[in-house]
């Protein structure tokens, strides 16, 4: 669900990142490969929900990848060998009961409009995961950011770990990992840093509780 057509999405977002398409590839090739590969297994079946341009299932290694977005640009953006879905996430899903391994999303829940979507999508991520299937989830965190936060269009639900944490616990989660901050809040217009830096960011994990404005969160399906 979302307050944009999507035709306002198409805009919104190739407006936004178009000119660092080359720049978001490398760096979501780092993350994945050095935080989010051990979440997904050579041969497990991985949904990117909320895809936006492809950035992290292109990357993951597995066996069945698959992705959601309202943006008609994310099926061509997703790469080869994605099963895309153009629709609502907080509408049913074209999967089976257990169907997936990992459900992975990034900066995506803070662009829904309000608690009870997020709850449907979380309701529809529990039916399609399989037992002991996680989700893992990062964000802006508006603790850290209570101005700039806003400066994005297309923001509309303010979020911290804690919120996140109890929602998913509400919907029947076990929550594995809960980090406040994690990564710096965003690459849309920011400074494009040497790959080595952000390799060295991951490594330091003091350097997140300076840095980190995003949460990351890991939850488990019991």
């Amino acid at each position: 669900m979302s307050t944009h057509s999507p035709a306002d999405l198409q805009r919104i977002y190739e407006q936004r990142f178009s000119r660092d398409l080359e720049y978001r590839q490398q760096v979501w090739q780092v993350l994945v490969g050095r935080v989010f590969q051990r979440f997904a297994a050579p041969n497990a079946a991985v949904l990117d929900l909320g895809c936006g341009y492809g950035e992290f299932i292109r990357h993951i290694r597995c066996g069945r990848k698959f992705a959601m977005d309202l943006n008609p640009d994310a099926p061509r953006r997703a790469g080869p060998g994605v099963e895309c879905f153009v629709q609502d996430c907080s509408a049913p899903w074209p999967l089976p009961d257990g169907a997936l391994d990992l459900v992975f999303s990034s900066n995506f829940f803070e662009h829904l409009p309000d608690k009870a979507a997020l709850g449907r999508t979380f309701d529809e991520a529990f039916r399609c995961l399989r037992s002991g299937g996680r989700l893992v989830a990062m964000g802006p965190n508006i603790r850290y950011l209570p101005g700039a936060y806003w400066d994005f269009w297309d923001h509309y639900l303010p979020l911290t770990e804690l919120s996140l944490k109890e929602a998913l616990e509400n919907r029947g989660f076990a929550i594995e990992r809960c980090h406040a901050r994690f990564l710096p809040y965003t690459m849309a217009g920011g400074p494009r840093y040497p790959l080595l830096f952000l390799r060295l960011y991951l490594a330091l994990t003091p350097a997140w509780r300076i840095f980190g404005k995003q949460f990351l969160v890991v939850a488990r399906k019991t």
